[in-house]
């Protein structure tokens, strides 16, 4: 089965809200190689401006895959995740993501394109706070790999 493109334009319902933990923060921060203080340590955080420890960038991907795993699971859209590379990724910020901050994303599919026997399928997850006010937009390229690939 190749890949629905009428997935482009999806909207999925959001995901669970995920409340960010402090030790999260520091175990994805030594996983990641972030060594300034400011995500290992409170005092550090607050002294630079922050509530708590802020997460590396990268850290977005945690809130993210609860809304790429509702895409995977979708019955109709023709993804094989044994099939699934990560492509590519990127965010965008307002702001950012601190400890204690509870987050809510939500996926649409913004892309599908076939090349060469693969799909690539590109999701946006916008992540919001409790007030609904938005904190990172999480962008993914999944590549599908064919059959023959």
């Amino acid at each position: 089965m190749s890949v629905n493109p009428e997935l482009v334009g999806r909207t999925f319902p959001p995901a669970q809200p995920y409340l960010v933990g402090r030790e999260k923060v520091r175990e994805f921060s030594r996983a990641v190689f972030a060594t300034n203080p400011i995500h290992h340590e409170p005092e550090a955080a607050r002294a630079a401006g922050y509530d708590d420890v802020v997460a590396p960038p990268t850290f977005a991907v945690v809130v993210q895959e609860a809304t790429l795993a509702q895409l995977l699971a979708e019955p109709d859209a023709g993804i094989d995740f044994s099939r699934v590379v990560h492509g590519e990724q990127a965010f965008t910020y307002d702001r950012p993501i601190v400890a204690g901050d509870e987050l809510t994303a939500t996926l649409t599919v913004t892309s599908v394109k076939t090349l060469g026997g693969n799909a690539m399928v590109t999701a946006e997850s916008t992540v919001v706070d409790a007030s609904g006010e938005h904190v990172v937009t999480a962008t993914s390229t999944l590549v599908v790999r064919g059959d023959d690939a």
